[in-house]
């Protein structure tokens, strides 16, 4: 008898799975309410290496969604108390903690170590940058999402379409689990299923879940989903790029007043409101980055100057004040 064992009975493992299995790097962005029961089973299946990466400390108000931890956790880091929990649940499992935000500096590495990328993140932000890292290097992402008692979750790229095929446009509101609220059972379902996802790509499963959408209504039990494979990658894409990639010759604009960011995201940098933003006249030539905290003023305010014809627009997505 093994830990495997009974996993390895099934015909869609065996033994060249389960050598699969332990072969296989997966990179979990984000060890909170779908992370947990993410790095659970997929720990539990004998995954050979995983990479956490989270900024978080844990808080009492995550334990009713994140069960994971414990009273004694609250004040750790996300990404080192999972890996010790893991590591004490399977020592087989070769585990990587990094306390760190994804962004546009680290992705692409964090991405190329990996065979599959599961996000598991709680930004849109980040969302949207492993999906183009992802795309671009072409490795699988499987992406979820939950808020309140409802969520989908996908698999992107690695030959399927990528999340901006899908949701070509930014969400329409900011609401998240602070302001939303969530239900612990509902996400974790959710980062179940999306951990199944990611066993089904590394087992070859047939046929695959990438190009697959599945969306999940908890409270009346409705369960949907429809193919994305014909799905068309957008003509117009602004990208997420990291501070670091900001150059002398771009024009940057601060999209946040004096009380929400005291300094702005450069010395160079416009402070615009939206609505000075799209008045403003800027010379064409340049290309215009836009920052605010989360990148979706950014991502908006894109947009409207896309319309009036400026096509090179990068955002910012700036946590750091």
């Amino acid at each position: 008898m093994t830990r495997y064992d009974r996993q390895m009975i099934l015909p869609e493992v065996g033994t060249a799975g389960q050598e699969q299995l332990r072969a296989a790097h997966v990179l979990v962005v984000g060890a909170g309410g779908l992370g947990c029961p993410v790095l659970q089973y997929l720990a539990g299946a004998g995954v050979g290496i995983i990479t956490i990466a989270d900024p978080d400390v844990i808080e009492e108000s995550n334990l009713h969604r994140q069960p994971f931890y414990s009273l004694a956790n609250v004040g750790e880091s996300k990404a080192y108390a999972a890996a010790a929990r893991l590591h004490g649940y399977n020592p087989e499992v070769e585990l990587r903690a990094h306390n760190v935000a994804l962004d546009p500096a680290n992705a692409g590495e964090l991405v190329a170590q990996a065979d599959i990328i599961v996000d598991a993140a709680d930004t849109f932000a980040a969302s949207y940058t492993l999906s183009d890292e992802c795309y671009r290097q072409g490795k699988p992402l499987i992406s979820a999402s939950a808020l309140g008692i409802s969520g989908y979750l996908g698999g992107f790229c690695g030959g399927a379409p990528s999340l901006r095929a899908v949701f070509p446009s930014p969400p329409t509101n900011s609401a998240n689990c602070v302001s939303a609220g969530v239900l612990g059972s509902a996400v974790g379902s959710i980062g179940a299923m999306q951990a199944q996802m990611t066993l089904a790509v590394l087992l070859d499963f047939s046929p695959s879940p990438l190009g697959r959408l599945i969306t999940v209504d908890l409270k009346s039990f409705e369960f949907g989903g429809f193919s994305f494979l014909n799905a068309k990658e957008p003509d117009w894409q602004a990208p997420f790029i990291s501070v670091g990639d900001i150059s002398s010759k771009d024009i940057v604009v601060e999209l946040r007043d004096t009380s929400e960011a005291p300094q702005p995201v450069c010395k160079t940098a416009l402070r615009l409101t939206p609505d000075e933003l799209d008045r403003h006249n800027f010379i064409p030539a340049h290309r215009i980055v836009l920052c605010c905290r989360t990148g979706l003023r950014a991502w908006r305010g894109a947009q409207v100057l896309t319309e009036r014809g400026y096509k090179d627009v990068a955002l910012i997505a700036d946590v750091r004040i």
